[in-house]
């Protein structure tokens, strides 16, 4: 937490005593948070760190994570000495270092260099920065699957309408996918990039069936197809599974770290590398492009922002660089074949995801047979306080569960059986 130590050092200056006091009590609820879910949290012991109702089980952490109850007390303290000189906070220079130590932080968590990240809000402005940004024109066509989120995708059709490329998205064989291997992924791809593709685009996990793309691999493929641009959704992976950048030869990787980074909602990441930066054109600009010209900067200069929650991201950065990568990354693997055992072995469920770990993630599709999954949903929500993602789309019928490092065996077995009662009455 060394981003926090020189905050401390900086807030000694100007604030008083007790502002310091408030934070260092919050380092050390982080320390204690994060040892808590490192040694494993037993069931209905998830009050102890988060703040989720005791009525509801949350297996949607695909769409909004939970916030630990340090995290959100790092926040609420950096709003709180914000509002003590708003002037000073967000335009004095008392933050400056403290934020770039956040891009550090950040950097260090996708393996690229701390030059290469933009502190943006979410995956969607991170592609719409892409989308108006990217030198395309008459002839360019931007390629992806129909796996591809809404937010990586609509950006795209609205600039073609204005500046002439093309948008062109093939079907994903979802139905098929736990029959998928990763040469069937690159063969997919290989077969649909054509000479006028120029971006390449693709979820490094999706966020319906949770298919975990070879990034590395498509990304070579595209290099030797002649693809200039290769654009990565890391919303799903950042957090939960470890990502390189460095080793990936990847353009362009967004993230919304509001969902497996467990950070404040509102706080976004995006990867632009180096070499290619000065081809994207900021999104929007305002007096500080010239301070910030020929730096990463430069794409995230929209004015005044909420520098609390950004600041609060370096702590939820630090709580999950304090759980240890590899130990996450085994204890989510233990979570999926936890579950996909569980459900292959339920009369009444039908796994739709791949099953191969190495093409998976925290985030699987479930078929409960004989019920539509949005029925699932609302009878479950409302009589039981399950909280997870139906879908009815690409000919699946299932629903999507994405649990996290805290979400217990008790959990998944009090699903099944919910799920049985409502397959059995329906």
């Amino acid at each position: 937490m060394s981003h926090r130590r020189a905050f401390l050092k900086q807030l000694a200056a100007v604030a008083g005593a007790s502002s310091v006091g408030a934070l260092l009590a919050v380092d050390r609820a982080l320390a204690a948070d994060a040892a808590r879910v490192r040694g494993g949290l037993p069931p209905g012991a998830q009050s102890d760190v988060y703040t989720v109702d005791p009525g509801v089980i949350y297996l949607n952490h695909g769409s909004i994570g939970t916030i630990p109850r340090a995290v959100q007390q790092a926040h609420r303290s950096y709003l709180e000495l914000c509002e003590t000189n708003p002037w000073l906070y967000m335009w004095g220079d008392t933050w400056e270092e403290t934020r770039e130590a956040v891009r550090a932080k950040a950097a260090q968590l996708l393996r690229c260099e701390a030059g290469e990240v933009a502190l943006t809000h979410n995956t969607t402005e991170g592609f719409n920065i892409l989308a108006q940004g990217l030198p395309l024109g008459r002839g360019d066509e931007v390629l992806f699957s129909s796996l591809n989120h809404p937010g990586a995708s609509i950006c795209w059709r609205h600039q073609a309408e204005q500046r002439g490329f093309s948008v062109r998205q093939f079907d994903f064989p979802v139905r098929d996918v736990a029959r998928l291997t990763l040469d069937d992924v690159l063969d997919l791809h290989d077969r649909h990039i054509s000479a006028n593709t120029r971006v390449l685009v693709f979820p490094h996990v999706d966020n319906i069936v949770g298919l975990r793309h070879p990034m590395r691999e498509l990304a070579a493929l595209a290099r030797e197809r002649g693809v200039a641009f290769v654009a990565v959704d890391g919303a799903q992976t950042v957090g939960m599974l470890p990502v390189n950048l460095a080793a990936s030869d990847v353009d362009f990787y967004a993230a919304s770290p509001h969902k497996w980074v467990q950070a404040p909602k509102g706080t976004g990441l995006l990867f632009v590398k180096r070499a290619v930066q000065a081809a994207l054109r900021p999104m929007w600009v305002t007096w500080g492009q010239e301070r910030w010209a020929g730096t990463v900067r430069v794409f995230e200069d929209y004015g005044t922002r909420n520098l609390p929650e950004v600041i609060a991201l370096g702590d939820a950065v630090d709580f999950q660089a304090s759980l240890g990568e590899e130990a996450k990354a085994s204890r989510y693997r233990a979570l999926w074949q936890g579950w996909r055992r569980a459900v292959d072995n339920a009369a009444h469920t039908e796994w739709r995801s791949p099953r191969s770990w190495e093409l998976s993630a925290s985030l699987f599709a479930v078929e409960v047979k004989g019920v539509e999954s949005t029925d699932l949903f609302a009878r479950m929500n409302r009589e039981h306080g399950f909280v997870f993602r139906p879908f009815r789309t690409h000919g699946l019928n299932t629903v999507r569960i994405s649990p996290n490092l805290a979400t217990s065996d008790m959990e998944r077995e009090l699903f099944l059986g919910r799920s049985a009662a409502v397959a059995r009455s329906s």
